[in-house]
């Protein structure tokens, strides 16, 4: 058996689509190393869930249990079967001592997770809920988009998720939606929604400021 074989016997653990991995507010001592497979975090909010990432193999999530102490920060869901490697605090704590590599990805996801929450921040200040929405949908692009063979891009999270991530009502969002399907840069399908082309959508939101700045024409 090899090296890999063998620590997935040890600490190998598997799911079925719809499963969840851990749930926001419980408590956890572990973290987990997708092998194959994809997994969605999520976050309850006063209007439902909203997807902070799609993660596949060779990610980890879990590991701000570990780091902190504290409660589970969201719920993690196989989106189709799972295969992990699930380590706990000790054992953890040994890779990043004797890894210098690991330690560096944990520092960059931090990172990264940073520059998320100022990204948001960024979202949430503008007033114009038409900019929120496609500021959102921009970010959320750039965080879990998946590339579409014939072009453009699928961002996996519901009407939904995206109205609450931008702090908008199902209506608010709905209004803006139905001009950006109109203009053909946004399509929405059971999946999540579609865009065509992300410089366009990006060209629409700076028309969007200008207007704002300056008002109407």
């Amino acid at each position: 058996m090899t090296d890999s074989g063998q620590l997935m016997a040890r600490v190998g653990r598997t799911f079925e689509a719809g499963d969840v991995i851990f749930r926001e507010g419980e408590p956890g001592d572990t973290m987990f190393v997708v092998q194959t497979g994809q997994v969605r975090i999520t976050r309850h909010g006063q209007d439902g869930d909203s997807t902070l990432a799609v993660l596949g193999a060779g990610d980890f999530f879990g590991e701000m249990a570990i780091l902190n102490g504290r409660p589970r920060t969201a719920t993690a869901e196989a989106l189709t079967e799972l295969r992990v490697l699930e380590i706990n605090a000790r054992t953890f704590g040994q890779m990043v001592v004797g890894n210098a590599e690991i330690a560096v990805r944990l520092i960059t996801r931090l990172a990264r997770r940073l520059d998320a929450a100022n990204a948001l921040v960024d979202v949430l200040m503008h007033r114009d809920p038409k900019s929120r929405l496609i500021l959102g949908l921009a970010r959320q692009a750039d965080v879990i988009g998946v590339s579409l063979e014939g072009g453009g891009v699928l961002v996996p999270i519901s009407h939904e998720e995206l109205a609450s991530g931008v702090g908008l009502t199902h209506d608010e969002a709905e209004e803006v939606l139905v001009r950006l399907r109109r203009l053909r840069i946004v399509e929405q399908t059971e999946e999540g929604f579609v865009v065509g082309d992300l410089d366009r959508l990006r060209e629409f939101l700076e028309f969007l400021s200008m207007r704002e700045k300056f008002g109407d024409a």
